[in-house]
């Protein structure tokens, strides 16, 4: 806190703090802060506990939570939310203190081409002790909650996250980056090979367009993955920014775009693409459920590097059409509110808080169907 870096993060600031606003203790744990400040103990009037995490792809976030989940300040907890299924493996310790859990099982991580071998399999059974030893799961998309059910016969609580709505975008920030309104194509997202940014950047070089296309993103731990995007980019067009924390900025870039582009294919329900809809932008989105589910029609999607170049030169050959489409989409997104995600997250925090843990003979068993090899 303050969020600068995920989805996860984005909503535990902004449900937290409107429990908070509605009576409720909330206490967070926290990594470090990445840009060497000072870690504050409380933000929105949450409590902060920040705990060191080893900085390796495979061990930070589960030694993280190791401490999590050991820290003295839960022993006056009614009841707590884990988010990332891969720290189901800890779920019996929270048990052990008598604190009801829920779990909020993310995207597919397994199918991720950054995990393979001992990593794939790590996820795979972290999924089914999530379905095993949580007291609720939550899924953020309709495709999340039915590859449990399918895959576990587990039930979820299908609770998205919110979309900031921006009616009157400003553009004092990216005229600093010289760019200017419906003056660039964009792509947010970390360079990760499921978020397709390589396919991108190629459709774009590929294509006639005449506008440049403004990545923002990176990867700390895929440097070849990182090479093999910037050796695709047409240098005289494409513009690396690199990591932007600076929220306002990001907005007025979501806002002003002339198309928003997103491949994120794996991790459900995203909260760049909801951002990206709430300001109005045209998307064009990669061809998957969770996308589809967000967009409603309201947008283009693509499965390739060439759909990627003709839907840049059809939005560059018919603005208005882009733009009115980014206008529908920026009111209908607006079903996807915090104030009504708040609702469900408290709405089942009472119900862990008052049934209190669930004998595990009444959680499903954990055993996979198998259709979701």
């Amino acid at each position: 806190m303050p969020a600068r870096y995920g989805g996860f993060e984005t909503a535990v600031e902004e449900i937290g703090r409107r429990l908070v606003d509605r009576g409720h203790r909330v206490i967070v744990f926290c990594r470090k802060p990445g840009d060497g400040s000072a870690p504050l103990g409380q933000y929105y009037d949450m409590d902060l506990v920040t705990l060191p995490a080893m900085p390796r792809k495979s061990l930070e976030t589960l030694s993280h939570t190791t401490l999590s989940v050991l820290h003295r300040s839960l022993g006056r907890t009614d009841a707590a939310i884990v988010f990332n299924a891969a720290n189901s493996p800890l779920l019996p310790v929270l048990r052990a203190r008598g604190i009801p859990t829920a779990t909020h099982v993310d995207g597919i991580e397994w199918r991720r081409a950054k995990w393979q071998g001992a990593g794939r399999r790590y996820y795979r059974l972290a999924e089914s002790l999530a379905v095993k030893l949580s007291d609720a799961l939550i899924a953020d998309a309709r495709g999340i909650a039915e590859y449990y059910r399918d895959e576990f016969g587990a039930q979820t609580r299908q609770l998205a996250y919110g979309a900031p709505i921006i009616d009157s975008p400003a553009s004092d920030k990216i005229a600093e980056q010289g760019l200017t309104p419906r003056g660039f194509h964009l792509v947010v997202a970390r360079f990760e090979p499921e978020n397709h940014v390589l396919e991108i950047v190629k459709g774009y070089s590929n294509s006639r367009a005449k506008l440049p296309l403004v990545v923002v993103g990176s990867a700390p731990y895929a440097g070849e993955y990182t090479r093999r995007i910037h050796r695709a980019a047409d240098g005289t067009r494409v513009r690396f920014l690199g990591g932007v924390w600076d929220q306002e900025l990001l907005d007025q870039l979501y806002a002003n775009s002339a198309s928003y582009l997103h491949g994120h294919s794996v991790g459900g329900t995203n909260p760049s693409l909801l951002r990206a809809a709430g300001a109005g932008a045209s998307v064009i989105a990669k061809d998957v459920v969770f996308n589809s589910e967000v967009l409603g029609g309201c947008g283009l999607l693509f499965t390739d590097t060439a759909d990627v170049a003709s839907a840049i030169e059809e939005i560059e050959a018919h603005p208005d059409q882009a733009r009115a489409r980014g206008d529908r989409l920026r009111t209908e997104i607006a079903r996807y509110s915090w104030e009504t995600v708040t609702d469900g997250y408290e709405e089942l925090l009472h119900d862990l808080a008052r049934i209190g843990p669930t004998p595990l003979r009444s959680h499903p068993s954990g055993r996979r169907s198998g259709g979701g090899r």
